[in-house]
Order: structure tokens, then C-alpha cells, then sequence
């Protein structure tokens, strides 16, 4: 297959991903004291959509639980499967969590509005993860999860 087709931007290839993921690791989720930001509220909506939210922060060391739920630290640290690696961080901090994403195998990862990576997408396109980059999984879960 070529690893191209990982790469997502169809309506049906993004409905597929939505439907599917039931467990979502939030790279870069903030805390409640930033409820006003999309790294909050996304995840916040996800959950109480029946979403199981696994908090990965990259920072607030001192925290130990987001929307009520254990924090991770790694990616490859969270017990049992992901489906999707929701990702909130800058394009150029992405390259940091590629090895990260990649040892948990996730079966996609999701670049959310206005984060484009063509080089990590790649990276994970080519280990057999399918990638959507720059769209909301807010917008799309509202869009997609009945149908």
C-alpha cells in the first residue's frame, strides 16, 4: 500500500477516523485553568460525548488529573490501546513527539486546526498511521458521530 493513503482528507476517510475513535490520548491538553482555550474545550467536549480522554500535558508538571482523568506524561506511557493521538501543539514542536507517538502506534493522529507537519505526517503515514492534519475534531465528531 502506498503510505500516501494514510494521509486524510476525504469526508468519508474523516467520518472513518471519528467513528472509530473511542479512546483519544490529547497531546498538549490544557487544564482547567484554561478552560477558554481550544486545548481545554475540545477535549472537555469529546469527554462529555462519551470519549475516553487520556490527558497528555506537555506542561503543568504539578498536575495529576484533567476532566477528572490520570495525566500522562508520554504517549507511550498510557496503559492499553489509542486510538487516535489528538494533537494541540505548534507545527515545529510536533518533530519532538514523533518517537513518542510512534512507540505507541496509535491507529491515527489527528494535527488539529491550523497544524500542518508535512514531515511528521509523513513519518507516521509511513508506519501505517493514518494522519488528518489541520482540522477540528470538535467540528468533525459534531459533524460525523451519527452518521
Amino acid at each position: 500500500m502506498d503510505w500516501k493513503e494514510n494521509l486524510i482528507s476525504t469526508d468519508e476517510g474523516i467520518r472513518e477516523i471519528v467513528r472509530a475513535s473511542k479512546r483519544v490520548a490529547v497531546l498538549g491538553i490544557k487544564t482547567e485553568a484554561q478552560s477558554g482555550q481550544p486545548a481545554f474545550y475540545v477535549p472537555q467536549y469529546l469527554a462529555a460525548a462519551g470519549v475516553d480522554v487520556v490527558p497528555v500535558p506537555v506542561y503543568y508538571p504539578e498536575v495529576t488529573q484533567i476532566l477528572g482523568r490520570k495525566v500522562y506524561r508520554k504517549v507511550a506511557d498510557i496503559e492499553g490501546e489509542v486510538d487516535l493521538v489528538d494533537v494541540f501543539r505548534r507545527p515545529a514542536d510536533i518533530d519532538q513527539h514523533v518517537e513518542d507517538i510512534l512507540a505507541k502506534k496509535p491507529k491515527a493522529v489527528w494535527f488539529q486546526s491550523g497544524i500542518v507537519n508535512d514531515r511528521a505526517a509523513e513519518a507516521f503515514a509511513k508506519a501505517g498511521i493514518k494522519v488528518v492534519q489541520d482540522r477540528c475534531l470538535m467540528v468533525e465528531h459534531r459533524r460525523y458521530r451519527g452518521t
